[in-house]
């Protein structure tokens, strides 16, 4: 923790969440929009799963820690979905296992504090025609990314934790498949655009999430303010 205590907002996922500062992502996005107001934390491990989310839980969020997170949101599903591998290898989790992996993942997170909210977000799609052979290989598809979300989403409600439809929103774009990925997977600026729009419109209904009712750090006028066309000083904190 470093100067004073602002609150914490935990970004844990895979891919999809290691990579939300490239590309104008959608961390960043929020990164952008809470500053002087909130830390943005990444906790993004890319190719992993469900499943192996559950065996650092712990570790990344331990229930003795001294600061807990205000906000986490989560997103694991899109490598989980992905067909299984003969050899059983592989990020594949069969569908019922993701769901109890997700409700643990859930469960830990709001035990956490009572001040802790958590968000999932479900299983974006994908433009299987826009995947690299490699890619396309692992059997990620836009079906199979259509099972893990409507799961994902059935669970949130079942254990009252607000979930991004990200499957939906993005194809409410007429032109999707060719602006939102730059793999036919991963987000590009477009599609980050949209993820930070769902997201800050579903924490602007939560006035303790909201970036516009955070406090502002250090935004006392000042001396050292710039000086405006009347020779008084501009506080530009809010900015």
């Amino acid at each position: 923790m470093i100067g004073p205590g602002r609150p914490l907002f935990v970004l844990f996922g895979s891919s999809i969440v290691q990579f939300s500062y490239s590309n104008e992502g959608w961390g960043a996005i929020l990164a952008h929009a809470y500053a002087r107001k909130a830390d943005i934390i990444l906790r993004g491990y890319a190719g992993w799963n469900s499943k192996r989310a559950l065996e650092v839980l712990d570790k990344v969020f331990p229930k003795d820690a001294a600061v807990q997170p205000s906000l986490v949101i989560v997103y694991f599903g899109g490598n989980d979905s992905t067909e299984p591998h003969p050899s059983g290898l592989g990020p594949h989790v069969p569908l019922p296992e993701y769901v109890e992996n997700m409700k643990k993942i859930a469960m830990h997170l709001k035990g956490l504090s009572e001040n802790t909210h958590v968000m999932f977000l479900s299983t974006p799609p994908v433009n299987e025609e826009q995947m690299p052979e490699s890619i396309r290989k692992c059997g990620r598809t836009n079906e199979g990314c259509r099972i893990y979300s409507e799961a994902c989403l059935k669970l949130c409600q079942e254990v009252d934790i607000k979930c991004i439809d990200l499957w939906t929103a993005i194809q409410q774009r007429d032109d999707w498949k060719t602006v939102c990925f730059t793999d036919g997977i991963h987000l590009s600026s477009e599609g980050s655009k949209l993820v930070g729009e769902e997201i800050l419109k579903a924490l602007a209904e939560e006035p303790s999430l909201c970036w516009r009712s955070l406090p502002t750090e250090f935004d006392e006028d000042s001396v050292s303010d710039p000086v405006g066309e009347e020779g008084k000083n501009i506080n530009i904190s809010n900015l």
